[in-house]
């Protein structure tokens, strides 16, 4: 490739990559400036400014979901971010999971997706032992889509059922109620292990409305569900507060007592010494945009690992998975990652890059199984196409080879990370450990695409079983429409590539800037390496 395309497809990706950070920049704005005054009028902050307040100052932020819902519900108006914020970020000193309502969307709302992003949250917190803080601001479910929402094992009802086992774990739970907290969704403060309420807040199984309508009681809210009157008549509110900065100084006060917080104000924070080889933007000029350009995944890791820590296991063998030992700022990981570079071997001759033939399945399974030997976290880079196929491929065992590494991946016990650089397709997905096996984080790059298979083959193969069922006189389609099914199926499959699409179902947790990744994994292996609480607090049975 001639300089000057070299420096096109660097110029181009950089532009799609800025394009991603200015929609983010949108995004973080919710309910927009209409909604932040409503806010203010009812004398309290937007979510974001909540945050400021209750994150330490220098504090970074690693935010789970914010493509949630992405035009998802369309026929509803724009829910940004699901209507609910979720992240990590520390609060004095010690890093919490926030769990943040957004009132300026839809009355904070739960959507479908909210409430999958909010199980997210929780879930991550759960797996790395993370205290977690609820601002509570919602107006409930969403009653027009309620089916979508109330029901199933991963839906409204599962969020109040991990409140009660993340307790049981012995990971603290803090809920601020700042507004809204109505209906099952009142719940979720009361299993928490303190509650905060600010003056003007409302907290009720039903409202004044629908108590009027089922039992035919006229009464006001603040007499309903008030905070005075939790605080002083059903004893339900541990902390009352006249206002959000109030509330959000008592919850830094409260999270000081932890002893973890104690540890964090004697311990000096270690400094960074350890490089990468390659500086951060390095990788501009090593993938495109449309993901065709063959890339060495070694030049990749030399811009996210320390430099000269990569111990390369099996590096003449399964060449198509990149098996390494390495460190990051000083932290052992083990890396798997797909390489995208035609290799050349004794056994098969040429096989191609991205694709996970039998010897390479071989290997990463192998290598997966020695990382839990030595309690050494994964981190994949994914940019696979999928597994080898044909009738070679079939004979050397690649179902076989491609079991064994799902198997080694499904019952791996340390802690998996997943980078999504490019490619995420077919099993491959699955093989490079995807979001149904359990990689504690899973972040992906603006050019990342998902798909059971690439928009031209799946084409092509819609096309081609029915013109066979045309041929049968199953259905009597002319060519033409045929043809013009094959660019429907194909425009669908492009649309539904785009990793947006993929991140407003929850199945990435963010969309990272390349030339962040080694920050934002540095940042993600604090939280996957703490440790998980030592013994549980039990009451038994108390009499009521």
């Amino acid at each position: 490739m001639s300089g000057r395309s070299t420096s096109s497809s660097s110029e181009l990706l950089r532009a799609h990559c800025a394009a991603i950070a200015k929609e983010e920049a949108v995004l973080r704005e919710g309910g927009g400036k209409a909604g932040h005054e409503r806010q203010r009028k009812m004398g309290r902050l937007p979510v974001r400014e909540r945050l400021g307040l209750l994150l330490d100052k220098d504090s970074s932020f690693f935010e789970i979901g914010l493509w949630a819902a992405y035009k998802m519900y369309e026929q509803w108006g724009k829910i940004p971010a699901a209507g609910v914020i979720a992240g990590i970020g520390n609060v004095e000193g010690v890093p919490c999971m926030i769990i943040a309502n957004d009132a300026t969307v839809k009355a904070g709302a739960f959507f479908p997706q909210t409430a999958k992003k909010v199980i997210r949250a929780q879930r991550v917190a759960f797996e790395c032992s993370l205290p977690i803080v609820y601002l509570v601001d919602s107006a409930g479910v969403f009653l027009p889509m309620q089916d979508e929402i109330f029901p199933d094992e991963d839906d409204f009802g599962r969020i109040f059922r991990n409140n009660s086992v993340i307790s049981a774990a012995g990971i603290p739970q803090f809920a601020a109620i700042m507004g809204n907290c109505v209906a099952g969704g009142a719940y979720l403060p009361v299993l928490c292990d303190k509650i905060l309420m600010t003056k003007g807040s409302g907290l009720y199984l039903a409202g004044p409305s629908l108590v009027k309508a089922a039992i035919g009681q006229i009464v006001d809210a603040e007499e309903l569900g008030g905070a005075q009157m939790h605080a002083e008549v059903s004893g339900t509110v541990d902390f009352y507060e006249k206002d959000d900065a109030s509330c959000l100084k008592r919850l830094r006060s409260l999270i000081a007592l932890l002893p973890e917080a104690k540890e964090s104000k004697t311990s000096q924070p270690q400094k960074k010494t350890a490089k990468p080889a390659k500086g951060p933007d390095a990788v501009y000029d090593l993938i495109s945009f449309d993901g065709q350009k063959l890339y060495d995944v070694r030049d990749l890791l030399a811009s996210v690992v320390d430099g000269n820590s990569i111990d390369e296991s099996k590096a003449d063998y399964g060449k198509t998975i990149v098996t390494a030992y390495a460190r990051i700022d000083g932290r052992g990981v083990g890396i798997v990652a797909n390489q995208r570079l035609q290799v050349r071997t004794k056994k098969e001759g040429i096989q191609m890059g991205g694709v996970i033939y039998s010897d390479s399945a071989d290997k990463a399974a192998r290598f997966v199984m020695d990382c839990n030997q030595t309690s050494l976290p994964i981190i994949f880079f994914q940019d696979v196409t999928g597994f080898m196929v044909g009738r070679d491929s079939e004979e050397s065992g690649i179902i076989r080879s491609g079991a064994k590494l799902v198997n080694a991946v499904s019952n791996s016990v340390v802690p998996k990370i997943t980078v999504v650089v490019g490619g995420s397709f077919g099993a491959g997905n699955y093989a490079m450990c995807g979001k149904a096996y359990d990689p504690r984080f899973i972040v992906a790059w603006p050019t990342a695409r998902y798909a059971v298979m690439g928009a031209a083959q799946a084409s092509d193969t819609v096309f081609s079983i029915l013109a066979r069922a045309r041929e049968r006189g199953d259905k009597k389609t002319t060519h033409e429409e045929l043809e013009e099914l094959r660019a429907k199926v194909k425009q669908s499959y492009e649309e539904q590539t785009d990793i947006r699409y993929g991140a407003a179902r929850g199945w990435v947790d963010a969309i990272i800037q390349p030339h962040e990744t080694r920050d934002v994994l540095l940042q993600l292996l604090q939280y996957v390496s703490r440790p998980t609480p030592k013994g549980n607090f039990h009451t038994g049975v108390i009499q009521v």
